[in-house]
C-alpha cells in the first residue's frame, strides 16, 4: 500500500455519510459472493480505512469493461435493484454500483446472476468504496455519463446533518466527475432533506436545474420502486426526485 500523501486530502478527519455495520450473509449470499464476486467486484487498494481509495489509484473503465461505453454510477447502490435493472435494460452502457456494506454487494451479485438465463452482466461492476474518495481522485474528470444518489441517509437529526452527503462540497466532485451535459439524479423521501439537496444543486454554479430554476423533476423512469422505497410510501412520506444537468 502507498504511502500516505502529508499534503493530500485526508478523508477520515471528516464526517463520512455512512456508519459500516457488520451483517451476516444468507446462504444464497454468501454462495454468490464466493463463486461469483470476482465477475463483479473491483479490487480497490486502500489509503487509510478499509473504504478508502488509495491517492494515486485510477478506475480505468475502458480496461474493466474491455471496451468504451457510457458509464452510469450509482451511489449507495443498496441491494443493487436499480443498478441490476439498468444494466439488464440498457447493454450499451456500463454500469458501476459504489457501497460500503457487505451484505447488500452480495445480494447484487445475486441479481446481477439471475439476468441475462443467468449469464450474468458483463456490464456492471460494484466498488465498495467511500463514494466521495473515490469521486475525488480515482474517476477521471469528465468520464461519467449519469450520477445516481437515490435514497442517502437522511441523518434527521439535526446534530447529524454533517453527515449528510449532498453538500456544496459533494456537488463539485460530482462536476468533476461528469461530462459536460451529463446528469446528476437525486431522490430521497425526506422533506427537509429533498429542500437542502435543492438548496445545493440551485446554487452550484457547475449544474443547471433540468426542469427550470428550482424545480423538482418526475419520477425517474429508469428507478424501479425498491422495498426501500415502498417502506418510506407505506411511511405516508412522498418521493422528491431532482435531476441536473452538468453546465
Amino acid at each position: 500500500m502507498p504511502e500516505p500523501i502529508s499534503d493530500a486530502p485526508t478523508f477520515r478527519k471528516q464526517p463520512v455519510s455512512f456508519v459500516r455495520r457488520s451483517g451476516r450473509l444468507t446462504g444464497s449470499q454468501q454462495k454468490a459472493w464466493d463463486e461469483r464476486r470476482d465477475a463483479y467486484l473491483v479490487d480497490v487498494p486502500r489509503h487509510i480505512a478499509g473504504t478508502s481509495v488509495a491517492l494515486d489509484w485510477t478506475f480505468d473503465a475502458p480496461a474493466v469493461f474491455g471496451r468504451t461505453a457510457p458509464l452510469v454510477v450509482e451511489i449507495g447502490s443498496g441491494q443493487g435493484e436499480n443498478v441490476v435493472a439498468a444494466a439488464a435494460a440498457h447493454p450499451e452502457r456500463d454500469h458501476l454500483a459504489l457501497e460500503v456494506y457487505t451484505p447488500g454487494l452480495a445480494q447484487t451479485v445475486v441479481r446481477a446472476g439471475q439476468q441475462n438465463d443467468r449469464a450474468g452482466l458483463t456490464n456492471l461492476r460494484l466498488l465498495q468504496v467511500n463514494a466521495a474518495e473515490l469521486l475525488a481522485t480515482a474517476l477521471p474528470e469528465s468520464s461519467v455519463e449519469e450520477l445516481w444518489v437515490f435514497f442517502p441517509d437522511p441523518w434527521h437529526k439535526s446534530r447529524h446533518h454533517k453527515r449528510r452527503l449532498i453538500t456544496s462540497e459533494f456537488a463539485a466532485l460530482a462536476a468533476r466527475v461528469l461530462r459536460p451535459g451529463g446528469r446528476w439524479r437525486l431522490a430521497t423521501d425526506w422533506a427537509e432533506y429533498a429542500e437542502q439537496m435543492l438548496e445545493v444543486g440551485e446554487a452550484s454554479p457547475d449544474f443547471t436545474n433540468a426542469h427550470g430554476p428550482g424545480a423538482v423533476a418526475p419520477r425517474f423512469e429508469g428507478r424501479v420502486l425498491t422495498a426501500f422505497e415502498r417502506k418510506g410510501l407505506d411511511a405516508g412520506r412522498t418521493v422528491t426526485d431532482l435531476e441536473y444537468v452538468r453546465a
